[in-house]
């Protein structure tokens, strides 16, 4: 079961995702039970990243009515492996730090496939990984390992205390999409005060492990450097937040 807490966050992000639809070339669906795992598994790794393969369910898609709904003006048929399709598996491949995490250790490459798969050994159609206490926003290191992906890759930056090693790192530029923008909005707010009065960021949710999560931030990009929409879905494979949606 979805905690509460995330699935509002879903619900905002799946909103912003339909305002901003026209920015994206394609769209990935994200099942909600999935998505929570992913930030679970994020947070018992500290203080590495890890690296996620994700696949596809090639029977499972949503319905035309969701599709035309997130469709983009700018929308590129065909662009990878997967396109539209719900991400159905995950699967911990790599723990590390940002420049060792993208590398497959030798138990996860397949060597009759390799040489045509590229360097990831092309086991899994998407890839994640994490950014703790940082902006999901690709670095360097990122973008090439993007290029031996034939889906997309995704980026999970996660704000959270305590921070331990890992205080929040703020000090870099590009494009973010954080879940409940109104609690990022409030950590700002917060975070200006906190220079008078000390308060303390607002808390969106606790996990298992006792981190008090501040901010959640997801992309979703394809190796030529387009953006990815993603579409959190529920149990029937409706997006959260569906029922406002669909009314706009």
């Amino acid at each position: 079961m979805v905690e509460q807490w995330l699935e509002k966050i879903m619900t905002s992000y799946n909103h912003d995702s339909f305002e901003a639809r026209d920015s994206y070339a394609a769209q990935v669906y994200m099942p909600g039970k999935l998505f929570q795992d992913l930030v679970w598994w994020a947070l018992q790794a500290l203080p590495d990243e890890i690296l996620v393969g994700l696949d596809i369910d090639a029977n499972r898609k949503p319905n035309k009515d969701i599709e035309n709904l997130f469709l983009s003006e700018q929308q590129v048929e065909g662009l990878f492996q997967g396109q539209g399709f719900v991400i159905s598996e995950a699967h911990i491949v790599n723990r590390g730090d940002s420049y060792s995490v993208h590398h497959l250790p030798e138990d996860w490459t397949d060597d009759i496939f390799a040489p045509s798969r590229g360097a990831r050994a092309g086991r899994f159609t998407h890839w994640l990984h994490t950014h703790p206490n940082a902006p999901a926003i690709p670095s360097g290191a990122d973008a090439d390992a993007s290029q031996e992906t034939s889906g997309i890759d995704l980026i999970l930056g996660l704000r959270f205390s305590p921070s331990g090693p890992l205080p929040w790192f703020d000090d870099v530029e590009g494009k973010r999409r954080i879940l409940g923008k109104e609690a990022a909005l409030e950590n700002k707010q917060q975070a200006k005060r906190r220079l008078f009065g000390g308060t303390q960021l607002p808390v969106i949710g606790m996990a298992p492990s006792g981190h008090m999560i501040h901010e959640v931030q997801l992309i979703a990009f394809h190796k030529t450097g387009l953006g990815i929409n993603v579409i959190f879905i529920d149990d029937q494979d409706l997006p959260y937040g569906w029922d406002s949606l669909i009314v706009q």
